[in-house]
This record gives C-alpha cells, structure tokens and sequence, in this order.
C-alpha cells in the first residue's frame, strides 16, 4: 500500500517449521454451528484471535502488550497517511523481482534464518484459513478490511520469506495455477488496490506491491487459482503469490483483503456470494466467525457507509455522540464528525478526535470514582491499578448516525496491559479516527456493501 521500501534481493527457499504444541483449551472445539447469529447460506469460517491458543498461526503469549501498541500506532500512522495522500503525489515506481548470483543464495536447509525487522500487519488481526489450489491446501491468514489485495507466501520464495506455520504455497503443484499476464485488466488494478503501480516482469507476467508502514511488505506475482472454504471452490481468484514478504507478520502466511476492490475476496466472491461479509471478532478466550454472503438482517441496528473522496477503499462511518453512564460527553456534536471515521478490523485501540477523547477520559475516570490512577501506558494515558474485571466500569455507548449503537461492556472500555495496570482502549488523534477491534469485540458486525450500510448486533461470538 503505502511506503514504496527499497528491497535488498537475496535468492532464498526457505523450509517452514512446524507450529509449537499447544494445550488446546475446549474453545477450540466451537463450530461454526454454535453460533445462532448465522443462517444456513453464506460462507462461514472460523476466526480466532491473534493470541488464541486455537489460531492455526498464533502469536507469542508472553509479546509485550507495549509491542502491540507500538504496531498499532504504526498501522494507524499508515492509514491517516493514505488519507493524506493527494492526486498529486508522483506514483511509486515497484521494484522488479530478480535473483542475486547463485553464489549469495541460501540454503534452504538452513532453520536459522532470520526475520526481517518491520511494522506487522498481523499483531492486530484476526486469524482464519484460506484453502488454495487444486488439490486444495489450507492455509492461516490474517483478515483486514483495511486492504484489497490478498496474498500469501509462495514457493521458491526468490528473494524472502518469514517463518509461518505450515508449508509455504507451491503453485507448481496446483493443477488450477495460472500466473496473469502484464496486459490484464487485473493488473492494471494493482495501483486502486495497493496504492502502487504495477510493474512487469521480463516474462511478461504482473509483479504487485503491497506495504503497510515503515518496514512490512509483500512483493511478487500476480496470480489466479482456486479459492476454496470447506466445500466452497471458487475457480479463477485472483491474489498475490509473494516472493518477497519481509516484516514481522507472525505466523500466518500471508492476508485476506476485504476492502471495496475489484481484488479484494468480498468483490470477487460477490457473483457467487453477494456483496456483504459480517464477523464476531473473539477475545483470545473464546472463538468467532468470518461469514461471507447472507446474514440475518433482523438483528442488526444499522449506520450507512458514509462515501469519501478520501480513499474508496476504506469503510467510512459517521459517529454522532458518546455517552457514560447514561451521560452524553460534553462535547459538541460536531465534534464527532471533525475527523474522518473509519471501522477497521485490524485496529487495536480506537482513535476519538483529541477532544471527544478528552471528555471520555474525564468521564471514565470521575465515574470510576475510588479507582486508583497508575500512570500513562505507552500511548494510553487513563490508566488504573488493577485489572478491569476488578474494577467498577462505568457503561459506555457509542451512538451512529442512523441509530445504531455499540453499548460497549467493560473489555470494549479498558484493556489489561499488564499484571496490575488496566487502560482505557481509546487514544486521542488529530488526522483521522478509527473504530478498533477492541471496541468491535464479540459484537456481530455486518458489513452490507450492497446496500451501503454497516449492523452491530450485541453478543455475536455466544
């Protein structure tokens, strides 16, 4: 997407390790059948937190809940600044994908090979599997409506991959794989889909670009296969086959793009499927569900997607009030629309215009009353000792136009950053607010593109 990086091209074939054992808890036993908020059309998937010991591709449990925000920070700087970019911002030119000499390759016997630095786009999202190719192989992958293009790592991996759980994608064994040719309409849509022009390779095949922030990014070829989902194949689907993928992306292999895209999985599933896909992002103590196609439209309270010149890709909302305990902020209603809004599942911790966010922490902490202050927490700021289900945390509602509202309990209003200390989950921003997963959490959200409307519906993950 965003940051054109410059690539260091090192011929590598890398050997995957296996994922670590894990105690699996009960959860992860849940089915897709266990949750009512489904109908028995659409696409259902699991989907787990990225710090669920059931995730096919799990994070580390002991990663430094100030690592997380450090992430998402950079996450968040990324999307104000495709906001920011105009019309007249020269294009960014990709780099070609080539091998060094055979004498710098690495052998792919080698298990020490290792990770490049980078901003992740994994820390924050959500985790399902994607099966691929002919005969199907299942894959873990992170899930954002932040982006368009899906990915995932390919074999030989000509210049870099991370280490993911289970075996990289070997298009030479998928009877289905087709790579696209530079003259597809396709590949001229790389530059609406990643924010960066597409280039050609000297085999006259599509080479794409997607970055997130300072260092993570994927390169490679643009491809086609068949997409599958249980017993769901979708022929002809057109993703990333990436050669070069550097950042910390944990362990997943590659990204699932939900935006509004010609190449994104929603658009491309939507002649099969229709135009909508609704979730439950879990907590990492339970488990959720990705359905793709038909919902239940009855149990939803609805806010229109507000269209924005900005960037067509996003899902853009319009907040219109905060209350805590049954108090509105006393701020003035336009402060809730001074900024963009956006709803993003890869998000951590909500981003409210600097002074909705003030009157909120104000709020929350007199209506907290004998709880103890401890201090500021990387970017949090209202922080508390203790952890929040010791505490006594006021009800807060976040009211959209329309009328539909998230009345959040407390794991969507404070988050426990360590042993003692818990912290509101909202943060202040002056460029562009965003509505987080943390606030999101075990909610139904639907997102109907047909109809240009996005529903929340409370206790989606029971």
């Amino acid at each position: 997407m965003e940051v054109l990086l410059p690539l260091v091209l090192a011929c590598s074939l890398l050997l995957t390790s296996a994922a670590p054992a894990r105690d699996i808890t009960s959860i992860c036993a849940s089915q897709i059948s266990d949750f009512p908020q489904l109908n028995s059309s659409g696409l259902h998937l699991t989907l787990h937190h990225p710090q669920s010991p059931c995730s096919p591709a799990p994070l580390p449990t002991d990663l430094p809940f100030s690592t997380v925000l450090t992430h998402d920070d950079a996450r968040v700087a990324h999307l104000a600044a495709r906001l920011a970019t105009t019309s007249n911002t020269p294009p960014r030119r990709p780099t070609s994908l080539r091998k060094k000499k055979a004498s710098t390759a690495v052998d792919d016997s080698l298990a020490t090979v290792p990770l490049s630095p980078g901003t992740s786009i994994g820390v924050g999202n959500y985790v399902t599997q994607l099966g691929l190719g002919t005969p199907a192989t299942s894959y873990a992958m992170v899930v954002d409506t932040g982006s368009s293009l899906t990915w995932l790592q390919c074999s030989p991996c000509v210049v870099s991959c991370h280490r993911q759980a289970g075996p990289l994608y070997d298009p030479r064994a998928s009877s289905t794989y087709a790579a696209v040719p530079c003259s597809a309409s396709q590949c001229d849509e790389l530059q609406d889909a990643t924010l960066n022009p597409s280039a050609c390779s000297v085999s006259n095949v599509c080479v794409y670009q997607a970055s997130y922030g300072d260092s993570s990014f994927s390169v490679g070829y643009l491809s086609k296969d068949t997409v599958s989902f249980g017993s769901g194949r979708f022929p002809n689907f057109y993703y990333g086959c990436g050669q070069d993928n550097e950042g910390l992306f944990g362990r997943s292999a590659g990204l699932i793009g939900l935006a509004r895209n010609k190449l994104s999985l929603l658009y491309q599933l939507a002649p099969s499927l229709g135009y909508s896909f609704s979730y439950c992002l879990p907590t990492s103590t339970s488990t959720g569900y990705l359905s793709i196609g038909s919902y239940n439209p009855g149990q939803y309270s609805y806010t229109p997607m507000v269209s924005s010149s900005l960037d067509g890709t996003l899902y853009f909302v319009s907040l219109s009030g905060m209350s805590v305990a049954g108090r509105p902020l006393a701020v003035s209603p336009s402060e809730y629309s001074s900024l963009p809004t956006i709803i993003d599942s890869g998000t951590v911790i909500t981003r409210l215009p600097t002074s909705v966010y003030s009157a909120l922490s104000k709020a929350v902490a007199a209506a907290m009353g004998g709880a103890k202050r401890a201090p500021a927490y990387s970017i949090l700021d209202t922080c508390f000792e203790g952890q929040a289900s010791q505490l006594h945390v006021p009800a807060v509602t976040m009211a959209f136009a329309g009328g539909a509202a998230l009345k959040l309990a407390t794991r969507n209003v404070l988050i426990d950053v360590d042993d003692s200390t818990t912290c509101l989950a909202f943060a202040p921003t002056d460029s562009t607010a965003i509505i987080g997963n943390t606030q999101q959490q075990t909610f139904s959200v639907v997102y109907d593109v047909g109809q240009s409307r996005i529903g929340f519906a409370a206790g989606g993950c029971s």
